[in-house]
């Protein structure tokens, strides 16, 4: 079979093929943007594989003046840089002993051994530059079918690497129809207990991917029920909240970040946001953008004021603030109001309080908690104001010192 895809014929791709031109036969292209072109999906990173050792490729890119990073060579990876596109590109391996995360591998000549060490008969298919697919597994009838299928016995492929308990639902949530293969399922909650022993970045990873999902939903609540994320996360989590969270997302057309979803797996119980947080090893940034929501969690609801919003919206900023009305309207009543405040976040653009502390110290006032308390109360009568109030306006307001 042939198939036809626009990255095939990307300027940038077809350099990258020239360059192996000497070495018939040596070079495929694999994974993901294979199974999304079958698919009619979207395609934005494109891997490949060769027969060639790692050393060897590096030659051949660097003689058609490629730029070449050894990014994983011990594992036989290598990524070329082309004009403003990378392509990773893997020696064919056999994985020789794994420890339920990392293998060791020895390199192969046989594109079916390279396809049978992956996880999914959809992720290992291969096409060559000219379009021919490679399909060892029945891939293409699974990726058609929504059926994300491990290659061979689904214990012992998670065993060798127990990310594949998360790598299962989130292809699954992403490309599954129907409910997932029961026996692989069983399978992933009996080793579950294992996946404590994963890096808190990796665990991240596949859940803020799983979270953008259209079918996250469904998928959590499954993986919930089979005590996969709680042993994933190490604390007690819920995942009612993301079927509610999906239709509002949905109804309104707009999304939050997955990784501010996060936050929905303790909405009702913030206090667990620590180990959370910890368990995932999240940035600063967003840990503090999380901690954000809940504080401001019981401050809104459908009988606030537009006043009222409109502080809120400034102080917490438009993307935080709309996860925060998805994330109450998901978990409460079903309340025309919420759409508004999504409207309001959309239309109103937040003025920037036009008085500064230096305005202040100009006319005679000392830094510290006196300036500090003037400054909030002219923010108040301003926001009274409905904000229309101009700077000078607010600076004659203040007593003579």
């Amino acid at each position: 079979m042939t198939i036809t895809a626009d990255w095939l014929q990307w300027p940038e791709t077809r350099e990258l093929i020239a360059a192996f031109s000497s070495e018939p036969d040596s070079f495929r292209f694999v994974g993901g943007a294979v199974r999304d072109a079958l698919l009619g999906r979207d395609v934005s990173d494109v891997d490949a594989a060769t027969t060639l050792l790692p050393d060897a490729t590096m030659s051949l890119l660097n003689a058609a003046s490629i730029r070449v990073i050894p990014t994983g060579i011990a594992h036989g990876t290598v990524t070329a840089m082309v004009g403003q596109r990378h392509f990773e590109i893997t020696t064919l391996r056999n994985d020789v002993a794994c420890d339920g995360r990392h293998a060791d591998v020895s390199f192969t000549q046989s594109w079916r051994d390279d396809a049978a060490r992956r996880d999914f008969t959809m992720n290992a298919m291969y096409v060559s530059p000219e379009g021919e697919l490679f399909d060892y597994f029945g891939g293409q009838e699974d990726a058609k079918a929504g059926r994300v299928r491990f290659i061979g016995d689904a214990r012992e492929r998670i065993a060798e690497d127990r990310l594949r308990i998360l790598r299962f639902f989130r292809f699954h949530a992403h490309y599954g129809v129907g409910m997932p293969d029961a026996v692989a399922v069983a399978a992933c909650a009996k080793a579950a207990c294992h996946m404590s022993a994963l890096s808190g970045e990796r665990v991240q990873a596949e859940l803020v991917k799983l979270l953008s999902a259209a079918h996250a939903g469904p998928t959590l609540l499954l993986m919930q029920e089979q005590g996969i994320l709680d042993a994933a996360l190490g604390v007690q989590v819920s995942a009612q909240i993301f079927v509610p969270l999906h239709a509002v997302v949905q109804r309104v057309g707009v999304d939050m970040s997955a990784a501010l979803k996060l936050a929905g797996f303790v909405w009702h119980e913030p206090l667990h946001w620590d180990a959370l947080s910890k368990r995932l090893r999240l940035s600063s940034r967003l840990d503090k953008t999380v901690r954000l929501l809940f504080s401001f969690k019981d401050s809104i609801s459908v009988d606030v004021s537009v006043a009222k919003q409109k502080q809120i919206l400034r102080r917490m900023g438009k993307e935080c603030f709309m996860a925060l009305v998805l994330l109450c309207w998901a978990s409460g009543e079903d309340h025309e109001a919420w759409g508004a405040m999504i409207a309001l976040a959309q239309q109103w653009e937040a003025p920037v309080f036009p008085v500064s502390g230096d305005d202040l110290i100009v006319r005679g006032f000392s830094s510290g908690k006196m300036l500090g308390e003037q400054l909030h109360q002219l923010e108040t009568v301003w926001e009274q104001s409905d904000y229309t109030l101009s700077g000078a306006e607010l600076l004659s307001l203040l007593p003579n010192v």
